[in-house]
């Protein structure tokens, strides 16, 4: 189905400039899941003959889209619809939990996957002492192939047998240790991403991301895991309920 079928015509549709109501049009066919999440948008000379509009007009709909993180542009590539995920805070699961719960094939591309001795800042957030042996987890996170996330993870040596007993999920791991973690304390905060972190995830550097640092403790309140999570701000939402509290 061509996208003037899809958005219909333009012409019938509220007032206003035209690249505006062909952004409307567009965000409402992403909206409604009529633009599949991840598919590519043809070229903009394509769209303006088949919508019958200047490439201008196209380029200006679409750089809105752009803002709004509905679209994403890859270098040399295209233009593509945003690949979202919606990730609650209530719950302590893992990224590969999350994806497999969205029928999305998961896989990662290991960055590093070492042992070693602990550093300052390690040691003070998972509470250890100075020389503790911990391993370290650094990965780029796929959902369908798409980079989602790039994961810095690191672990005391004593609740995993060795830093290749990660495969897919360090919680599945520690799940089999007996050492998965039952709550976690995290952190969120905006960024931009560098150029070393944008080419990992390829992206273009400077646009904007999330961060989760990540504190996972077992029922006896040891910290088991330190996570730092760079999500990509065009792929993920992230929800939390809230209610209201006693009055005061």
């Amino acid at each position: 189905m061509s996208l003037s079928q899809l958005i219909g015509d333009l012409g019938e549709q509220s007032r206003g400039p035209l690249y505006q109501r062909l952004h409307h049009a567009l965000r409402q066919a992403i909206k409604e899941n009529k633009l599949a999440s991840d598919s590519a948008l043809p070229p903009e000379r394509d769209i303006a003959t088949d919508i019958g509009v200047s490439r201008i007009t196209v380029r200006k709909a679409l750089d809105a889209l752009a803002e709004e993180g509905l679209v994403r542009r890859r270098h040399g590539a295209g233009t593509f619809v945003a690949a979202r995920v919606e990730k609650s805070f209530s719950m302590l699961t893992s990224f590969t939990e999350d994806m497999a719960a969205r029928g999305r094939s998961v896989r990662s591309d290991w960055l590093r996957r070492a042992a070693g001795a602990v550093t300052p800042e390690e040691a003070m957030v998972l509470g250890l002492s100075p020389g503790s042996a911990v391993l370290r987890f650094h990965r780029i996170r796929y959902a369908d192939d798409v980079p989602m996330a790039l994961e810095y993870s690191s672990v005391p040596a004593q609740y995993l047998p060795s830093e290749t007993a990660v495969d897919d999920s360090l919680y599945r791991a520690l799940e089999a240790t007996g050492s998965r973690p039952v709550r976690a304390l995290q952190r969120l905060r905006a960024v931009s991403f560098n150029e070393e972190q944008a080419e990992l995830l390829g992206i273009e550097a400077g646009e904007p991301g999330l961060l989760i640092e990540r504190r996972g403790f077992l029922e006896d309140g040891q910290a088991v895991e330190y996570t730092r999570s760079y999500y990509r701000g065009d792929s993920y939402d992230f929800v939390a309920e809230l209610q209201i509290g006693a009055a005061r």
